[in-house]
């Protein structure tokens, strides 16, 4: 058995890559991070602190290594989505939250559909894609199955504009996978829909509001996970292994960041 970290890590050194635009947004990439290391002053201090003793009295001279989080978003780095996410209800039932989620629901057999030979950045991964992708593995989705996209962006890191360009899915394309019986549509894109900017701008050239966000809101429609922020879909065969999808438990919250591992015989 072979185990296949598909977790990004969560660098804060990677919020100061962001384009000046996407600022605001830099919780969703890393959180802060104050460091404090046994041997300096910082966790030396907390240790005095917490046991009443001097610097003196540190039995090595060292405290203790710990950290502070700060602007985390529940939608950090590699994260499950739940349901309610993409809105209040979810097939036709009020929306579940992370913590509503067992955890038999989040470890499911895995396909990969690898659409790189069709995708073009800030482009629809249309259904005539996925099918394709999905013949070249030879499978079925099956009920209950984990559906991860690999788009390409491997590529490009946050250094690169093209990170936040990424081909994307669509409501029809989205209802595809579900409808099959897809419960975890995963993606090693930054967001599982087309860029803000796509969509914002089809929007304003044709007033149609469903075109905002609409791959995220097809699960208002059919109830899926949706997992995004995913690396290292190279290294998976494209059936027959296991993902287990293992959240941070955050009462009541739309998501939370995960680590993702693959179980590969």
């Amino acid at each position: 058995m072979r185990l296949i970290d598909l977790t990004c890590t969560l660098d804060p050194a990677n919020r100061e890559k962001l384009p000046p635009h996407l600022a605001s947004a830099a919780g969703i990439i890393a959180p802060t991070i104050d460091y404090f290391h046994p041997a300096k002053p910082e966790g030396q201090h907390q240790f005095c602190l917490s046991l009443g003793c001097s610097h003196q009295d540190l039995p090595d001279g060292e405290g203790w290594g710990a950290e502070r989080l700060g602007d985390l978003s529940s939608h950090c780095g590699t994260h499950v989505d739940a349901p309610l996410h993409s809105g209040s209800r979810s097939g036709g039932k009020p929306a579940r939250t992370i913590t509503d989620i067992a955890l038999e629901e989040l470890y499911r057999p895995g396909i990969v559909l690898d659409v790189r030979p069709w995708a073009r950045l800030g482009e629809e991964i249309t259904i005539a894609m996925l099918d394709e992708a999905l013949k070249a593995t030879g499978c079925v989705i099956n009920p209950g199955d984990a559906v991860l996209i690999r788009t390409g962006q491997e590529r490009y890191t946050l250094d690169d504009p093209e990170f936040f360009n990424q081909p994307g899915m669509s409501r029809a394309s989205t209802l595809h996978l579900t409808g099959q019986g897809a419960t975890i549509l995963g993606t090693d894109a930054v967001g599982w829909d087309l860029p803000f900017g796509v969509m914002g701008g089809r929007f304003r050239e044709t007033g149609d509001k469903s075109l905002l966000w609409d791959g995220h809101k097809a699960i208002v429609q059919q109830e899926a996970f949706i997992v995004q922020q995913m690396t290292n879909l190279a290294a998976l065969p494209l059936s027959g292994f296991m993902v287990g999808f293992f959240p941070i438990k955050l009462a009541r919250c739309s998501a939370a960041p995960a680590r993702v591992v693959a179980f590969v015989r």
